[in-house]
Formats: C-alpha cells, sequence, structure tokens
C-alpha cells in the first residue's frame, strides 16, 4: 500500500500507538489502514449419496474442482456467502445447514469455512467461474484433481463423519508445509 484511501498522502509502514504490528499509516490524516484476513465461505452441497462439486473455470487452479466457495462479501453472514457462492458457481439452490470446518489458512491470511448443506433440487449447471458441475459419490471423489488442501481436508472429514454416523464441527491450522496440519475439536 503507498497512498491513503481517505486523503490521498502517502502512507508509511510504522507501528502505530498502542498496537503492537507493523501497519500503513497515514503521514497526513492519520489513518491506520488495517489488513486483515479474509474469509472464504462455502458450502458442501448434498443430494442422495452425492456431493455436488465444480470444476474451477478461472485461476487459480483452472481445471481442478472444488466445494462451491468463495470470498466473502460486506455486509453478509457466512451463510449467505455458501448460499451466494453456490448460486453463482452451481446455479443451484441450497438449504444451509450447520457449519462444518473452520480452517486458518495464515501464511496466506485466509479462513475457510464450510457448511453442510442440502441441494433442493438437482437442478444445476456451470455458473460463470465453474467449467462443470457434477454430483460424486466418495469412491468418485477426483482426489488427485481437488483445487485446495481445505478441500480436500473438509470431504475426507465429512466422509469419515458420514461412515461414522457422527456429525462433528472441525476446526483446523493449515500450515503450508505439507505435513503440518492441526486439528481441534
Amino acid at each position: 500500500m503507498n497512498y491513503c484511501s481517505e486523503c490521498g498522502a502517502t502512507v508509511a509502514l510504522t507501528i502505530p500507538s498502542g498496537d503492537t504490528r507493523p501497519r500503513h499509516v497515514c503521514a497526513n490524516c492519520g489513518m491506520i489502514h488495517y489488513r486483515n484476513p479474509k474469509l472464504v465461505v462455502g458450502a458442501i452441497p448434498e443430494w442422495e449419496n452425492g456431493i455436488l462439486l465444480c470444476r474451477r473455470a478461472i485461476a487459480p487452479r483452472h481445471g481442478k474442482w472444488t466445494l462451491p466457495a468463495g470470498f466473502m462479501e460486506t455486509q453478509e453472514t457466512t451463510a449467505d456467502a455458501a448460499v451466494r457462492e453456490t448460486l453463482e458457481e452451481a446455479c443451484a439452490r441450497i438449504k444451509i445447514g450447520e457449519m462444518f470446518s473452520l480452517i486458518d489458512v495464515p501464511a496466506i491470511s485466509q479462513i475457510h469455512i464450510f457448511y453442510r448443506a442440502r441441494l433442493l433440487d438437482a437442478n444445476f449447471h456451470p455458473g460463470e467461474e465453474s467449467l462443470e458441475t457434477a454430483l460424486f459419490s466418495e469412491d468418485g471423489i477426483p482426489w488427485d484433481d481437488i483445487a485446495f488442501r481445505t478441500v480436500s481436508l473438509t470431504l475426507r472429514h465429512y466422509f469419515a463423519d458420514r461412515r461414522n454416523g457422527d456429525w462433528q464441527f472441525h476446526a483446523m491450522i493449515l500450515s503450508m508445509a505439507y505435513s503440518n496440519v492441526s486439528s481441534h475439536g
């Protein structure tokens, strides 16, 4: 960040009084510009024995499969974001269920949240950000072509919980080192 979004003056990276981290601070008006993690929110849309996945038409991970998800917008709830993203990416209507997973990804300043959801009907098709949409059983999941580790982890927990008949909330911290995933709860 080079310029203040309030007055247009230059900003400097400094630790404001009473703070502990460097922030972009405007040299003119004193505005402190915070950079906070972004929320990625999505759904695990269920239909009979299948899960709805979307094959990405955009970067990153173009052509790979994912759950319908995306960045949360201002003035919406996380549940509303999951419903909206499912409609945008898969043109699918869902009834939102309970929050299923929350995965902190501190290396890229993101938090990924997935809700269980029930498809209201089997009428779905690719939205603008998807090449293809399809229902997959556990045996049919294209595990080698899943776009993101957070989606893979969520799906693995989902199928394990379904096999056990014991639905749990899964909170994890994902480090960028592939061997380091911490689970809580």
